[in-house]
């Protein structure tokens, strides 16, 4: 078999070299000592908020002290009785359940509980399916 070369081994040295130390690296304790040791000029720098917290609650305080004045009690509109007896009489006259109303509105039976027990934010939009469902004009007094 000619042209086999045979295997051998590199004995040369590889020489691994440190880095010289980055910036990072200097600021670490040991080298500042040394640094202040020799007699070299040490630059400090704060920075801007470091430590604290400052940036995540200033902006917050204002919002609370805004909360704390606010005395004004805000709820939602919920459903006029007038609207809660208008829906049950349409739903009894065509004889639907709760649930087969409000399927034929495509809303869960939910919606339709909430609306005649009067705990439901008024929605214009479900108010309308309603009143095409049930034939019926549930909001003529607005």
């Amino acid at each position: 078999m000619a042209g086999i070369v045979p295997l051998s081994q590199d004995w040369e040295p590889v020489v691994l070299r440190k880095k010289a130390p980055n910036a990072a690296a200097k600021k670490d304790e040991k080298a500042v000592n040394a640094a202040r040791r020799a007699g070299a000029e040490i630059e400090t720098i704060k920075k801007s908020a470091a430590g604290s917290n400052k940036s995540a609650s200033s902006s917050t305080s204002l919002n609370t002290r805004k909360l704390d004045e606010e005395t004004e009690n805000l709820t939602h509109d919920r459903v006029p009785t007038e609207l809660k007896k208008a829906i049950m009489q349409a739903r009894m006259e065509k004889k639907l359940t709760q649930s087969q109303l409000a399927q034929l509105i495509n809303e869960k039976p939910q919606v339709i509980q909430e609306y005649e027990s009067g705990k439901a934010i008024p929605n214009q939009q479900i108010i309308t399916k309603l009143e095409r469902a049930l034939g019926a004009k549930l909001r003529g007094k607005k």
